[in-house]
């Protein structure tokens, strides 16, 4: 059971925290208070490895999958046609940098987006999915997308109940309208949600699953500093491996004649902010910030459109940055 404030302070002035169980009956409550499947472009944009380092530091969640999904056709982070055989290479890359090797379960995803909104073939990471979804776990499930939705959507379109028992925490989607502007030069699409339009149209238009978007305005928030980089990357080897990635991306991008400045945009980290790093008493993410709107349909051409019945589903317009980044520095020192 989880107490809220009232009920903690209630048992404590009621003398509750004088009584000593015997130790071989004094029950431990398990810390990990929250389940979570990750799923990200990992041998793409180097912020997912940001994100699953410090998930996987993180003690109130339990990582149940890391699913490793494609990215466009021929992105320049990696042209391969292995992209998630790659992600979910570099994923079992770092869980052995961090001794954790064999302790958590990773799954290719699908190296394709969906074709069409029919009821796709079973894959693994979809089969892996649907299995944890449907587990019975009174723990809250989140899964965590830092990327494209075609496994998510995968799942949904061959097991629709899994709809009820998770809630998706994604980056990904352009600015709404009321709540932000475009960056300057963006595209009206936003990347993620262009991985894959069909998956991302399936979840958000014909899908009852809850959502919490962190749509691109939101995640742009996610800045660090080069210097701030300098400094994690001389604090460990998990630190410089990390660090190493953005500054080949860095060096990809001077090659081409373009400079990325001194901060770089570690996107995909309100994905621990928002599950990990939840209030103590009523668990929510309460030091960040969102509205409620009803779903939007996403159209053909990857923009929303007004939808009054939708559900509802949380917009974060703040992600609490400090929170964020300095229990990353703490976690990954």
């Amino acid at each position: 059971m989880m107490l809220n404030r009232r009920h903690a302070v209630s048992l404590i002035a009621a003398g509750f925290g004088a009584i000593t169980l015997p130790r071989a009956t004094q029950a431990q409550p398990d810390p990990r208070r929250l389940r979570v499947i990750i799923d990200n472009d990992l041998s793409g944009d180097p912020d997912g490895l940001f994100q699953l380092a410090q998930h996987l530091r993180s003690p109130s969640v339990e990582i149940r999958a890391i699913i490793g999904s494609h990215l466009h056709e021929k992105e320049p982070f990696d042209p391969s046609d292995q992209q998630a055989a790659n992600a979910a290479a570099k994923a079992n890359e770092l869980l052995a940098l961090m001794n954790l090797a064999g302790q958590v379960p990773v799954i290719a995803g699908a190296e394709k987006g969906l074709a069409s909104p029919a009821r796709p073939a079973i894959t693994p990471a979809a089969q892996a999915i649907i299995t944890e979804a449907l587990r019975d776990d009174p723990r809250p499930l989140y899964y965590c997308a830092g990327a494209g939705l075609t496994d998510l959507a995968t799942a949904w379109l061959i097991e629709p109940r899994i709809a009820e028992r998770l809630t998706l925490v994604w980056i990904g989607g352009a600015e709404h309208k009321g709540l932000a502007l475009p960056p300057p030069g963006a595209p009206p699409a936003e990347y993620n949600l262009t991985i894959d339009r069909i998956a991302a149209q399936v979840i958000f238009n014909r899908s009852s699953i809850t959502i919490w978007q962190v749509p691109r305005n939101a995640y742009r928030q996610m800045l660090v500093s080069s210097a701030e980089l300098a400094e994690l990357k001389a604090g460990s080897a998990l630190g410089a491996w990390l660090v190493g990635h953005v500054e080949r991306l860095a060096a990809m991008a001077s090659g081409a004649g373009l400079t990325i400045g001194e901060t770089y945009i570690l996107g995909d980290s309100p994905l621990v902010t928002l599950t990990a790093l939840q209030s103590s008493f009523e668990p929510d993410p309460s030091s960040s910030e969102y509205v409620v709107r009803a779903t939007p349909h996403i159209a053909e051409d990857g923009l929303y459109r007004a939808n009054p019945k939708g559900r509802p589903m949380r917009i974060y317009t703040r992600i609490d940055t400090r929170l964020t980044f300095a229990d990353m520095s703490a976690k990954l020192k």
